[in-house]
Parts: structure tokens; C-alpha cells; sequence
């Protein structure tokens, strides 16, 4: 096969170095934006008087064939050949003749693949972006019809004070709407264009490069060609927000397994999100939730090896950064697919709401409210805190809970408790009376949800892009 920059070489390259070399069979999935930056650059050439209007539209005529053509499934990928970039060309030519010869025109393979990669990932960031969203709604319908779902809160994986599961679920929203948050300012962030910045240096050509950059929805140009065609920093950063993500999300199917559990009994999964065993007729596994949590190290080492990659590399552009492709796209797709699997699992699981209660109450979780109780009564914290100690581990050795003691077995330890001590330590008493915001009172809790609504309305990303569409038209 041969390629694009062969006339400086006197013979062919070696088949094994050639396949080394290639990266189509990973690099095919720029195929659009490929011919997208194509398309703008030959308009663009176009309009600086580099290219004729016949040959611009012969270009673009037969670069849209090109996309129609592999879409429709006509005309399939060449993968013997280098690159998408030298399909492309070579397809184009093929098709049009000489005029094909022109596009590459003020234009190296370096600031070529550095704006297909930023274009492809521009795309996945709002996709992913959308994905959380809708993850978010599914939070968020969750937390309003379960205002009054009671459950033990936990530190050190011990029951510790009681909760609802709105306020626990509350906390993933804000964990997932920071997601949201980084994904929107790497997407401002990365969104300059790198195309003109040739090799390394720029061209002697007359390029319009604000004129391409606005045609393809970006703030502006890149100020320096070499950063233009050496920078990773955006994918590295998206990386790392997918990891991030991906952690978030580990996270809460570790709680799903562990609510899952018999021991735990708090939820019911859903059987098009769990499976069984081959042995054990009993089980149902929550594999969904255990995927995610095992996928979860793999998007941390796709992070990891572009770090490695970029770590020791001299400008501009070297080889190595050919290597920011497959474990970035896998990684992509891990994250979406684990996002959209994990939305689906969470809307169909079913609450155990009466064991979550009873959890919480077996669990000594009203014990601190206890504590308050007897200071109400006049008694110092420090020794209402001692109190409630010797009365949990009275509790312990009689196998029961505060609330089922009698007012005698209460008086045996203090008599500062009088009747009302049971409505105080109730798990409704001890949760409403929670009432600063980010507390899971009821009171406070609807007005977080109402503040997670009118967030819900909006949508960052899609915002900016209506900005910049603005300014630019």
C-alpha cells in the first residue's frame, strides 16, 4: 500500500513495521469528523483563493459522497490502509482525481489528528454529559417519593444516626452534578480549533484560521502551533472526569450490593438487571452493580497510561500520542454504557422499606438524640454521652433497642427519662428535627429537591453551545 509520504523513501516499508505503524483499525472511528474537518478546510482554502470554486466544490461534493457512501454501507473502511486520514484522501482521489491531490493543502497529518480527537471527544463530553443528566432524574424521582423512607445512616460502615433514603440518595446528586460541572468546563475549556497549525509550525499558506474555527463551532484558533498538535491535556482531563465518574458510581453499587445482600435484605432487584448461578437455584446476583464496580479500574487505567504516554515526551508531536486512542474510545464507551446500565438498574429496583426501618432502629442509630434528650433535661453532654453508653450496652446484653425498654429499665440507668423519651427517639422525631439545610429533614429535603429541579431545567453545556452559536452567527 502506498502511503501518502513515500517520496522521500526508496523502498517499501516492512509489512510487520507497516501494521506497527497503522492505526486504522482504531483510528476508523474519526471517519466523520475526519471528513467534517475536511469539508470546512477545502471551504476554507476556497475562500483565500488557494483552491478554485470548481475544485472547493468538487472536494466537498466528493467528500460527501465518501460519508454517504460508508454510512449507507457501500463502500466499507479500507483497513490495509495507514490511517482513516489516507483512506480518506486516497478514496477522494481515487474518485475525483487531481483535484483530491489539493485538500491536504496547508495541512499536516499532526494538526489533522489533533482536531478529529478533539472533535470526537467535543462529542463524547456532551454525551456523557446527557447521560448524567438523566441519571440525575432518576436520583432525583427516587429522592420526592421517599421523603419518609427511614434508614440507618452509617461511618465506618457501623449504623450511626438515622436517615432517610432521600438524604442518602441526595448525596450521590450532588456527587453526579459536580460530574456535570467538570464535564461543562472541559468542554469550554478544549473547545479551540488546532487545525492550521500544521506540523508544528504553521504554513506559508494564507489560512483563515478564525474563519475555520468558526465554521466548526469553536471559540477561536490555538495561539501556538506547537501546542496546537502536542496538547492531550483535554483528553487527559476528560479521563480523568470519566474516572471520576466511574468512582462515583463504584460507589454506589457497593451500597446496592450491600443492600442487596441477605443479610441486608433493603432492596430488590429488578430480574432483567441481576442473574443466577449455574449450581445455586437460589441466587440472584447483582451483576450489573458488580460490573460497574469492576469497569471502574478499567477507565482509572486508561487515565493512567495517557498520563505515562505524555509524561516524558519533547515538543511538538511524537509518535507515542498515537497511543491516546483505543483506551481512550474504550473508556468512553465503558463510562456510557456503565452510566446508562447503572440509570436502568436504579429505576427498576424495588425498597424494602419496612427493613430499612428496622434496621435503623436495631441499630442504636437514635442514640446520639438520646444523648440530646438528656441534655434537654438539664443533664451536661459529656455525661448524657456515658449515659446512653451504659444504656446501649444494656441494650446489647438484653438484645433489644432504647426505644422497647421500659420507663423502669430507663430510670435503672438515669432518672432523668420520663415518658416523652419515646416519642424523642423515634425515627421520625429524630429525622424531622434535623432542620439546617443539607439535614434530612423533611422540611429541608423539599426544598433541596426543588433546587434540584430548577437544575434539572438547565442544561450548561447546551447552553454555552447556543452562546457560542449566537456569537458566531
Amino acid at each position: 500500500m502506498a502511503q501518502l509520504w513515500g517520496g522521500r523513501f526508496t523502498k517499501q516499508t516492512d509489512q510487520l513495521v507497516f501494521d506497527f505503524n497503522a492505526s486504522i483499525t482504531f483510528d476508523k472511528r474519526l471517519f466523520h469528523e475526519d471528513v467534517t474537518g475536511s469539508i470546512v478546510h477545502a471551504t476554507m482554502l476556497a475562500k483565500q483563493g488557494i483552491l478554485t470554486e470548481e475544485e472547493r466544490k468538487s472536494i466537498v461534493e466528493g467528500l460527501t459522497g465518501i460519508l454517504e457512501d460508508v454510512d449507507d454501507g457501500t463502500l466499507a473502511i479500507d483497513e490495509t490502509q495507514e490511517d482513516i486520514h489516507s483512506f480518506v484522501e486516497a478514496t477522494l482521489i481515487d474518485r475525483i482525481g487531481d483535484a483530491g491531490k489539493k485538500l491536504h493543502t496547508g495541512r499536516s497529518r499532526n494538526d489533522q489528528v489533533a482536531l478529529d480527537m478533539r472533535l470526537y471527544t467535543r462529542a463524547r463530553v456532551a454525551e456523557i454529559d446527557g447521560l448524567l443528566k438523566k441519571l440525575l432524574e432518576a436520583i432525583l424521582d427516587t429522592m420526592e417519593n421517599n421523603l419518609d423512607t427511614y434508614m440507618p445512616g452509617f461511618t465506618h460502615l457501623q449504623k450511626a444516626q438515622p436517615i432517610t433514603l432521600a438524604h442518602h440518595y441526595g448525596a450521590y446528586f450532588e456527587m453526579f452534578k459536580r460530574d456535570r460541572q467538570r464535564l461543562t468546563d472541559i468542554y469550554k475549556r478544549m473547545n479551540y480549533c488546532p487545525l492550521g497549525a500544521g506540523a508544528l509550525a504553521g504554513t506559508t499558506y494564507p489560512l483563515d484560521r478564525e474563519y475555520t474555527a468558526r465554521l466548526l463551532r469553536f471559540e477561536g484558533p490555538t495561539l501556538n502551533s506547537i501546542d496546537s498538535v502536542a496538547d492531550r491535556d483535554y483528553l487527559i482531563e476528560f479521563l480523568s472526569a470519566l474516572s471520576t465518574i466511574m468512582m462515583h458510581l463504584s460507589r454506589f453499587s457497593e451500597e446496592i450490593i450491600i443492600w442487596n445482600s441477605n443479610e441486608y435484605q433493603f432492596v430488590e432487584l429488578d430480574d432483567a438487571y441481576s442473574t443466577g448461578s449455574s449450581i445455586m437455584p437460589q441466587k440472584k446476583n447483582p451483576d450489573i452493580a458488580e460490573l460497574v464496580r469492576g469497569k471502574t479500574g478499567r477507565v482509572y487505567g486508561a487515565l493512567m497510561a495517557l498520563l505515562t504516554t505524555m509524561k516524558g515526551l519533547p515538543l511538538a508531536y511524537n509518535k507515542d500520542m498515537q497511543e491516546d486512542k483505543e483506551m481512550a474510545f474504550d473508556a468512553m464507551d465503558t463510562a456510557a454504557d456503565c452510566i446508562t446500565l447503572f440509570t436502568g438498574m436504579i429505576q427498576t429496583m424495588k425498597f424494602r422499606k419496612d427493613r430499612m426501618a428496622k434496621s435503623a432502629m436495631n441499630g442504636f442509630t437514635n442514640a446520639t438524640d438520646a444523648a440530646d434528650y438528656l441534655v434537654g433535661k438539664g443533664v451536661p453532654f459529656r455525661d448524657a454521652h456515658g449515659i446512653i453508653g451504659r444504656l446501649v450496652l444494656y441494650c446489647i446484653e438484653k438484645d433489644t433497642s432504647i426505644d422497647a425498654l421500659s420507663l423502669e429499665e430507663l430510670h435503672s440507668i438515669s432518672d432523668k427519662f420520663d415518658e416523652d423519651i419515646y416519642d424523642a427517639i423515634s425515627l421520625k422525631t429524630c429525622v424531622e428535627k434535623r432542620l439546617t439545610i443539607g439535614a434530612p429533614g423533611e422540611k429541608m429535603m423539599k426544598q433541596v429537591i426543588e433546587k434540584n429541579k430548577e437544575y434539572l431545567k438547565n442544561d450548561a453545556i447546551e447552553e454555552y453551545q447556543q452562546s457560542l452559536e449566537d456569537r458566531l452567527s
